[in-house]
């Protein structure tokens, strides 16, 4: 994606863990949510992991760059939890939700391996979804459309993002977005090429498929920042 999405207070995320790199993230440090993950998809089945991880480089430059537990950046590395939670989301901002989840942007699913599966689970990876769009239209796109959609696929790039919302959680710590989209482009072969978006308001149980273009033009006039996007010129607006 190009400038237009990027707030003025964000992070480049490289996400690194047990010793590679995953999938990448921007992430806006005020709201304390990610912009957008960009991954390539390579479905697979697994286990669902449970244990959530944390950023140690927003913390600063000089921690590793792996992906840590909370509690063992506390422990083994002297981070406080202060120093932690002004850096980013904490497991205690999305303690309680009502009506809410945490939903991923890059999800575990889109993963044929157990590191790339357990590599989603950081908590610079999630938003607070409404729960029935999480558990219901949101999650049939993420399994069964994008299934049905890169059949013919050799390689599937995606970008998933949330659109800052005015509303928010953990006495005013974490954004809740106002809307949650993800588009694709896959290469078919050496000549073709195929794209997608969609969108979905972040309090109703429903997704709208869009062209590439469709969707540029809608975050374009929601990010309210210039032409939005998404993805190289060779992937087909239409």
């Amino acid at each position: 994606p190009n400038a237009a999405l990027t707030p003025q207070n964000s992070s480049w995320i490289c996400q690194f863990y047990e010793n590679q790199y995953h999938f990448a993230t921007l992430y806006d440090r005020k709201e304390r949510i990610p912009v957008y993950s960009a991954y390539i998809y390579q479905p697979g089945d697994g286990v669902r992991p449970s244990r959530w991880l944390v950023e140690p480089q927003l913390v600063g430059p000089n921690y590793p760059k792996n992906m840590e537990k909370e509690s063992t950046l506390l422990k083994n590395f002297s981070v406080s939890l202060e120093q932690l939670s002004n850096s980013q989301a904490i497991l205690q901002d999305y303690k309680n939700l009502t009506g809410l989840e945490r939903g991923h942007l890059n999800p575990s699913g889109h993963h044929n391996n157990s590191s790339s599966r357990r590599a989603t689970f950081t908590l610079t990876n999630i938003v607070p979804q409404d729960a029935e769009l999480g558990g219901g239209a949101w999650k049939n796109y993420e399994q069964q459309t994008m299934m049905r959609m890169t059949k013919d696929c050799k390689t599937t790039y995606v970008v998933t993002g949330a659109v800052p919302g005015k509303k928010y959680i953990a006495n005013r710590r974490v954004n809740i977005p106002s809307y949650i989209w993800s588009s694709a482009c896959c290469e078919v072969d050496a000549n073709n090429r195929k794209a997608w978006g969609l969108i979905a308001e972040n309090n109703k149980n429903a997704v709208e498929e869009l062209s590439l273009r469709e969707l540029e033009e809608r975050l374009t006039d929601l990010y309210g920042n210039g032409s939005v996007s998404l993805f190289h010129r060779d992937c087909p607006r239409d």
